[in-house]
């Protein structure tokens, strides 16, 4: 392995260090021959781990290019046993076929944005580093930008209140409505201090008042409870009989989503987790 290889891969590492790897590594049970996907790959944490446990082949997903990126330096460390593709895991049955699983031994998802993309202030993911007020996962689609500056006030509450759980929504939305007319919201830090100055002062412990307004309008530009839905439906269909499906989810609406699904296939019924 090169010195090249290696360095790339200790920044990789460095920079992400996967939750409940253990976790995910017992349900997948990464055994010789194995085939496992890997639907959000972000810095390959579970991608390498899964490998190094032992699986035959990792098929990982991202729609972020720069992930794509970051990975070319130490993906010659896998002699072929890792096939990237810049996809939405939403069709990842589709992928794992265009890769030339027919199927899967095992898929894992890690919803919700990576530390990669928060700490990069042109991404636009955080209030904690000001910055265009961008939000996509991939290059394409509409941006918060374009949400916070030509959405209607009562569609911005509904995105506030549905997918922030913000109790403030409506209060929110209506102070981007009346900031947007003098002038277009386009950075992180102006609308974080707009979300500050109408909200009760911070107090120590709780959560930045942006906190949930940004969540939510990352939610709804990458469409993230949607392609979960479509997610779970293409991972079963990509999993072979037996196979393991390995889920790591942070926001209630996402828990949500998947104690349904695993409830209704596992014959449990949506009432009982």
């Amino acid at each position: 392995m090169s010195d090249g290889i290696d360095e790339a891969l200790r920044q990789a590492e460095a920079r992400h260090v996967p939750v409940l790897l253990d976790e995910v590594l017992s349900a997948l049970q990464p055994i010789d021959n194995a085939v496992i996907l890997d639907g959000t790959f972000g810095a390959g944490g579970y991608a390498r781990a899964v490998l190094d446990a032992g699986a035959a082949r990792v098929i990982g997903l991202d729609r972020d290019p720069t992930a794509h990126k970051a990975a070319a330096g130490w993906t010659p460390r896998y002699d072929g046993r890792l096939t990237l593709l810049e996809a939405d895991f939403g069709g990842l049955d589709d992928a794992a076929a265009e890769a030339g699983a027919e199927a899967l031994d095992g898929v894992t998802l890690d919803i919700g944005v990576s530390s990669m993309q928060l700490d990069q202030a042109g991404r636009g993911f955080s209030f904690m580093r000001d910055g265009p007020l961008d939000m996509r996962m991939g290059s394409h689609g509409i941006s918060a930008e374009d949400l916070v500056n030509e959405a209607s006030e009562s569609a911005l509450a509904d995105i506030f209140f549905h997918l922030g759980e913000d109790r403030a929504a409506r209060r929110l939305a209506k102070t981007i409505v009346q900031a947007r007319k003098t002038e277009r919201i386009a950075t992180t830090g102006r609308l974080a201090a707009l979300i500050e100055s109408v909200s009760p002062k911070q107090r120590p412990g709780q959560p930045h008042p942006a906190t949930r307004a940004f969540q939510a309008l990352r939610i709804c530009v990458n469409d993230e409870l949607g392609a979960l839905m479509r997610g779970l439906a293409a991972a079963e269909r990509a999993l072979k009989p037996g196979g393991r499906l390995a889920v790591v989810s942070f926001h209630s609406l996402e828990d949500r989503i998947v104690k349904r699904f695993l409830a209704e296939r596992s014959g449990r019924g949506a009432g009982r987790s």
